[in-house]
């Protein structure tokens, strides 16, 4: 059975990238979630008037992958504790967020957080939200550095080695 996250972790490009590489996701697909405009354009979203973030819908196979382990690599890519950036990415589309359909899920999301505060000296700044709306990004934001490997990105490629190898089994 498939289900769906919705993960916001700064440049989409890197973070899409990085997710399609974890045995058990799906799919992955590049957009903007929880704004107040109907069906933004990047150019729209980028002046970060919009309220959205930029976010990848994330599908997986939980017979797989669980969401508390797509959750724990979530958190290996980004740092929870920036608001509104990323690496070089400044701005509220860049901010970081979990973003769920299922209500039943938020009891795991806040367990997540609550361990996750742990390792941290600062506040994790990453929203938690339901999902009020998402739009898709247009053809040229979807698989981006499948189709442009030496385009930009936040992310160390070393960590799509480790997405890639990560719950794989031996």
């Amino acid at each position: 059975m498939t289900k769906e996250i919705y993960l916001a972790g700064g440049c989409f490009w890197g973070t899409e990238h990085y997710f399609k590489q974890i045995n058990g996701v799906v799919s992955t697909e590049t957009g903007f979630a929880n704004g107040h405009t109907d069906n933004p354009t990047y150019e729209e979203v980028y002046t970060d008037n919009t309220g959205f973030a930029e976010t990848v819908k994330v599908v997986y196979d939980d017979s797989i992958v669980s969401l508390d382990f797509l959750l724990d690599m979530f958190f290996h890519a980004i740092d929870p504790t920036m608001l509104n950036q990323q690496g070089h990415d400044v701005g509220t589309r860049y901010r970081t967020g979990i973003y769920y359909t299922d209500e039943a899920e938020l009891p795991l999301i806040q367990q997540v957080f609550k361990t996750k505060q742990q390792q941290y000296d600062m506040p994790i700044v990453t929203e938690v939200e339901k999902l009020h709306n998402y739009y898709p990004a247009d053809a040229y934001h979807q698989d981006y550095l499948d189709k442009h490997p030496d385009g930009y990105c936040h992310l160390p490629q070393e960590l799509f080695l480790f997405a890639r190898q990560a719950n794989k089994k031996k």
